[in-house]
């Protein structure tokens, strides 16, 4: 069935999402679209392991009712959503990630890529490769392990406290520890990368305070699972 589905008619459907004219046989038509996914996704995924060696996870589909608040909540056409099919690959360092997107965009001609690490949104920083297989878009998000370790934090906040949280609502403490943290991330990365410079000469300083940096990011981490920990009981 959803083959036969025209561009014009998915962009119809999302906008009676959006609306909240939400009726049966549209959350059928939706249900048949997001399926259309499966295929593609699998494919990306078989596509990395084979020739990386990488185990990305993910899902081959948004929820019905993801769809429907992503719709809602930006100024998006249904069929121009990214993310509908999508899995993740963590890596050690920024300098393995450039590696392996630079890899990525050879594997897959024609992938656009997104690098939220200039852009972060509402603090969010990685690399999305945007995929399409088959007139479907798969998004491959490349983290390195401090920002996976910051995105699981911003999503317990979302899951335990607000789910507000992830797109620049929620209470102002919480979005001020977040933006913080991720600017730590940043920081950190940054040096990281300077000290992997060929022929560079590292002074001592420079390796303390990158020491020192991931010891303070550690007790963020503490700190904000136990502000989570705080807010969550105080809203139970």
């Amino acid at each position: 069935m959803t083959s036969r589905i025209s561009k014009t008619q998915i962009d119809r459907l999302g906008a009676r999402l959006r609306k909240g004219q939400v009726s049966e046989s549209d959350l059928r038509l939706l249900e048949d679209y997001r399926r259309a996914f499966g295929e593609a996704y699998r494919s990306v995924v078989l596509t990395i392991r084979r020739q990386h060696g990488l185990e990305p996870t993910g899902r081959p589909s948004k929820s019905t009712s993801s769809v429907i608040e992503k719709l809602q909540r930006e100024t998006i056409r249904l069929s121009q959503i990214q993310d509908i099919a999508g899995c993740r690959v963590v890596v050690t360092d920024v300098a393995e990630q450039e590696r392996v997107v630079a890899s990525l965009r050879a594997l897959f001609p024609g992938a656009s890529i997104v690098d939220r690490r200039k852009t972060p949104t509402y603090g969010y920083r990685a690399v999305h490769v945007i995929v399409e297989v088959n007139e479907r878009l798969v998004e491959v998000q490349i983290r390195t392990t401090l920002q996976h370790l910051w995105a699981e934090l911003s999503e317990k906040f979302s899951d335990v406290v607000d789910p507000t949280i992830k797109y620049g609502g929620g209470e102002s403490e919480v979005r001020n520890l977040l933006l913080g943290r991720s600017e730590l991330v940043s920081r950190l990365e940054k040096l990281e990368q300077e000290m992997l410079t060929p022929g560079r000469a590292v002074p001592e300083e420079l390796k303390k305070e990158l020491e020192g940096l991931k010891v303070d990011m550690t007790k963020s981490s503490a700190d904000l699972k136990s502000i989570v920990g705080r807010l969550g009981r105080s809203r139970g």
